[in-house]
C-alpha cells in the first residue's frame, strides 16, 4: 500500500502542528512526518529549556498493509494520537516531537537532523513487529526509549532489545499496558542535562522495577500431571518420529537425532495435499459438524465450507501421521496459505491433534515441536505454543497464538471451551480461541538441542486476554521469579516459548540433569 500523503487529521503537540496538519507525508522518505514547518531550525541553547524529544511511531504503514501483527488492516492512527496526548499532557516539562517512520532509512533520515532539530533523546513506539526504526536508533549512540505496542510490535521489541542490550548502553524499555508507564518514564529525559545519558537510562530502569507488582504467590489449583522418569522419556524419545512440512530448520532436526534419537522427516505440501483429497467426505463432514456444534461461537467467512476444508486437512494429517509412523507434525503453515500450496489453515487440525494426545505445531518450528515431544513423554501433557508479549503493569506473560488445544490436562482431562475465528492477522481462514483454565500453574520452556539448554520459567494462570489485537487466543500468567530476566533471551531462543499445564519444574531440572542439557532460570 502506498503511504497516503494527504492529511490524515488528529490533533498534534501545541508546539507542532494543527489538527489538520498532524500527519503529512515526507516525500522525500515515504515517512509520515509529524513536525512542523521549522522544527528543523534548531532552538539557541539559551531560549529552551524543555528537552526536546523526537517521538518516532515505527509501523510499516499508518494503515496496516500486510498481513502481520496487529492484523492487516489495523488504523494505527488512533492510537499514534492517543500516546501523543498522553505524553503531552503527562510530561508537559518535554517538548515532543512526533513522527512516523516506516522503515531503516526513515530512521536514518531522522538522525540525520538531529543536530539541526535540535534533538536530545529519542522515544520509539514499537507498532508493527519487524519494523526495523529502533535498532539503527538505539545503535546512533543517543538517549532513547524504546516502548512496545502491545499485540503489535512485541516480537521485534522482545528480539532486538534483547540483542542490542549486549552492545548499547543507551537505552531503556518500556513494556507496559498501562500509558502511564510510558508517561513516567518520558519524565526521565528531563536528568539528561545533569546526570547524561548514564543517568537517564538507570532512572528509567529503576523506575520500571519499582512500577512492577511484587511477587504474589498466589494459590493455585492442585494439579498433578502424569509424570515419567527422565530415563522413560529418553526411550521413548528414541522411538519418535516428527514430520516438518514445508520447511523447518535442518540443524536443529539433526540436533534432536544426535541427541535425543528423535527422527524427523521433511515432507513437502504435496503429500499432504494428496492425503487430504482423499479423505472420506462422510468423515470430513462429521468432523465440520462436531467442531460446529461444540464451538461456543463463530465467525468465519463461508464457514461451512471452511470448516469442511478444515476437517478434510486435519483428517489429511492424521493420515500422514499413520503413515509415517510419526506422532507431531509441524507445518510452514503460513508460507503454506500464502502460496495457495495449503487450502486451509491447519489450526483446527492441531486443537483436535493435540487433544487426542498427539503433536500438530505450528510454523514450522522444530525447536518447540522437538520440546512438545519431550513434554508428552516426561509429564503427558500438551503444550501450547505462543508468542508472548511482557507486560510489567501486571507481572504478566500473555502467551499469544491462533491455536491451542481445548483439553489442557491431557486427552483424559476435563476440556474448555473455544471460539472459531479466523486467523488474526489476515482475518482469513479459522483458527481457534481456547478459553484456557486460569488459577492453576503454567511451565513455559524451550528445549534447546543445539544450545545443550533449556530454558525455563513458571507462572499461575490469571486470565484470557481478549484484546483484537495479535493472535486470538491469549493466555495471561502472572510470573514467578525475577520478572526483569525475562527481557534477556529472546536473541538466542527467537520469539516461541511453549507452555505447558503444570508445576514441572523439577522434572524438567531433572531431565535437564539427565541429558547433560544446561537448565536455565528465564526468570
Amino acid at each position: 500500500m502506498t503511504i497516503d500523503s494527504r492529511t490524515v487529521g488528529f490533533d498534534a503537540c501545541r508546539c507542532c502542528l494543527s489538527r489538520r496538519r498532524f500527519l503529512v507525508g515526507c516525500g522525500a522518505c515515504g515517512a509520515a512526518a509529524l513536525t512542523a514547518p521549522g522544527a528543523s531550525v534548531a532552538a539557541a541553547e539559551g531560549e529552551r529549556h524543555r528537552p526536546r524529544v523526537r517521538l518516532v511511531f515505527a509501523c510499516w504503514a499508518l494503515v496496516q498493509d500486510r498481513p502481520t501483527w496487529p492484523n492487516i488492516g489495523h488504523d494505527m492512527r488512533p492510537e499514534i494520537e492517543r500516546v501523543t496526548k498522553s505524553l503531552q499532557q503527562g510530561c508537559p516539562e518535554v517538548e515532543f516531537l512526533p513522527q512516523a517512520a516506516h522503515s531503516p532509512e526513515d530512521a536514518d533520515r531522522i538522525l540525520a537532523k538531529h543536530d539541526a532539530d535540535g534533538i536530545d533523546g529519542y522515544i520509539v513506539y514499537q507498532m508493527n513487529n519487524w519494523i526495523q526504526v529502533f535498532p539503527r536508533i538505539v545503535a546512533s549512540g543517543k538517549p532513547t526509549l524504546v516502548a512496545d505496542f502491545s499485540f503489535a510490535g512485541s516480537g521485534g521489541f522482545l528480539l532486538y532489545t534483547a540483542g542490542l542490550r549486549n552492545k548499547h548502553s543507551n537505552f531503556s524499555v518500556v513494556s507496559s499496558r498501562r500509558t502511564d508507564d510510558l508517561v513516567a518514564a518520558a519524565r526521565c529525559f528531563t536528568l539528561l542535562k545533569t546526570e547524561g545519558i548514564t543517568g537517564f537510562v538507570a532512572a528509567c530502569d529503576r523506575l520500571r522495577k519499582e512500577r512492577t507488582p511484587a511477587y504474589a504467590n498466589a494459590a493455585v489449583e492442585n494439579d498433578s500431571p502424569p509424570l515419567r522418569t527422565p530415563s522413560e522419556c529418553l526411550a521413548a524419545l528414541q522411538k519418535s518420529v516428527v514430520l516438518s512440512l514445508g520447511g523447518g530448520n535442518k540443524v536443529v532436526a539433526q540436533a534432536l537425532s544426535e541427541q535425543f534419537g528423535v527422527t524427523v522427516k521433511f515432507v513437502a505440501f504435496e503429500e499432504l495435499a494428496e492425503a487430504a483429497a482423499q479423505a472420506d467426505a462422510d468423515q470430513v463432514a462429521a468432523v465440520a459438524s462436531r467442531w460446529k456444534s461444540a464451538a461456543k461461537k463463530i465467525e468465519i467467512d463461508d464457514p461451512d465450507d471452511t470448516l469442511l476444508k478444515s476437517a478434510r486437512n486435519y483428517l489429511g494429517q492424521r493420515s500422514l501421521l499413520q503413515r509415517h509412523g510419526a506422532e507431531a507434525i509441524t507445518i510452514n503453515c503460513l508460507g503454506g496459505f500464502y502460496s495457495g500450496k495449503l487450502n486451509a489453515y491447519p489450526c483446527l487440525a492441531f486443537v483436535e491433534l493435540l487433544n487426542e494426545g498427539l503433536i500438530g505445531a505450528c510454523e514450522a518450528d522444530l525447536l518447540s515441536t522437538g520440546t512438545m515431544v519431550a513434554m508428552r513423554h516426561l509429564a503427558g501433557r500438551p503444550g501450547f505454543i505462543s508468542d508472548p508479549v511482557l507486560d510489567t503493569s501486571t507481572r504478566q506473560v500473555i502467551y499469544a497464538h491462533c491455536v491451542a488445544m481445548t483439553k489442557p490436562f491431557g486427552p483424559d482431562g476435563s476440556g474448555c471451551n473455544y471460539e472459531i475465528l479466523t486467523h488474526s492477522e489476515d482475518r482469513r481462514g479459522a483458527s481457534v480461541r481456547s478459553y484456557l483454565p486460569t488459577g492453576y500453574r503454567v511451565s513455559t520452556l524451550e528445549i534447546h538441542p543445539v544450545r545443550k539448554e533449556i530454558l525455563f520459567h513458571r507462572g499461575r494462570a490469571a486470565e484470557n486476554v481478549l484484546e483484537d489485537r495479535a493472535c486470538r487466543t491469549k493466555l495471561a500468567c502472572e510470573v514467578d521469579g525475577d520478572f526483569e530476566r525475562l527481557f534477556t533471551f529472546w536473541d538466542k531462543y527467537g520469539w516461541h516459548r511453549v507452555s505447558f499445564y503444570g508445576d514441572l519444574r523439577e522434572p524438567v531440572k531433572e531431565f535437564a540433569q539427565a541429558t547433560g542439557f544446561r537448565f536455565v532460570e528465564e526468570a
